[in-house]
Parts: C-alpha cells; sequence; structure tokens
C-alpha cells in the first residue's frame, strides 16, 4: 500500500467518488494522487456513457443574471429522478451551466457541450455535465439554454 486513509479521504473530497474507487484509483496509481484523481474521473465519464439510454422525465431549471442586470440566461438540464433534481451539487452545476451560457453567449446545446467550462477551461461543459453524472448515478441532458440580454 503506498497511499494513507487521509489521501483516500482527500480524493473522495476533492472528487465526489465513493470510497472504494478512491482506493483503487490511489492502488492503481501507486499512490499518485493526480494521477489518481484522473482514474477517477475518466471513471465516472464512463459511468455517465453507460446510462446514454435511460429516460430522463425530471430535472431542473438554473438561471444567472449577470450583476449588470443587462444580460442572463435559463437552461434546463434534465436527470432521471427528483431526488437528484433536488440534490445541491446537481443544482450548482446547473447554475454554473447559466453562467457559462450568459458569458459565453452559446448558440445551440451541441455548441454548448463542447466549449471549455470558463470556471475550469481543462474540462467541457460535457465533461462538467458527465462528472456530476458519475457522482449521482443517474443520466443528465443539458435539454434546453436560453440566453437574454437587454436590447438584443
Amino acid at each position: 500500500m503506498s497511499y494513507t486513509v487521509a489521501e483516500v479521504k482527500k480524493l473522495r473530497e476533492e472528487t465526489g467518488a465513493g470510497m472504494l474507487d478512491c482506493k483503487k484509483a490511489l492502488e492503481e496509481t501507486k499512490g499518485d494522487f493526480e494521477a489518481a484523481k484522473e482514474v477517477v474521473r475518466k471513471k465516472g465519464l464512463d459511468r455517465a456513457d453507460k446510462k446514454a439510454d435511460r429516460e430522463t422525465k425530471e430535472g431542473y431549471i438554473a438561471h444567472y443574471v449577470h450583476s449588470n442586470n443587462k444580460v442572463g440566461a435559463l437552461v434546463e438540464i434534465l436527470c432521471e429522478t427528483d431526488f437528484v433534481a433536488r440534490n445541491e451539487e446537481f443544482q450548482r452545476m446547473a447554475k454554473d451551466v447559466a453562467m457559462h451560457v450568459t458569458a459565453m453567449n452559446s448558440e445551440s446545446v451541441e455548441e454548448l457541450l463542447k466549449e471549455p467550462f470558463v470556471k475550469d477551461p481543462s474540462k467541457t461543459i460535457e465533461e462538467l455535465v458527465k462528472g456530476i453524472s458519475g457522482k449521482t448515478g443517474e443520466k443528465l441532458l443539458v435539454n434546453k439554454i436560453v440566453r437574454f440580454e437587454v436590447g438584443q
């Protein structure tokens, strides 16, 4: 064992992954914390891809209005259950997507998903959504986006 219990706990806190997944990732990477984070991230993305055929009947509409009150956005993100729709981390991600739409003036959902996330350009919006999907265990779908700007 080339990792400590504290490292497993820290990896869990940073990624939101389960303890067993964190332990396995640290074992696989021989204690390399950054590599373990990447292993956990990829595993979450793989889990999200496996849920692609599931039905999404619940969801959340998030909004963001810029501080100048002249531009804002609404986004609808669907999920499988109301339990996830009420999840704080899911709602925070939805609000981040709305903020991103406001900042980047995304034209369509397809375009949005390919864009680097404004808060963390190392990942795309699609990866952001899939990361939460991997944590919640449900299929998530950015269904609609609308951006408003005064005078437009």
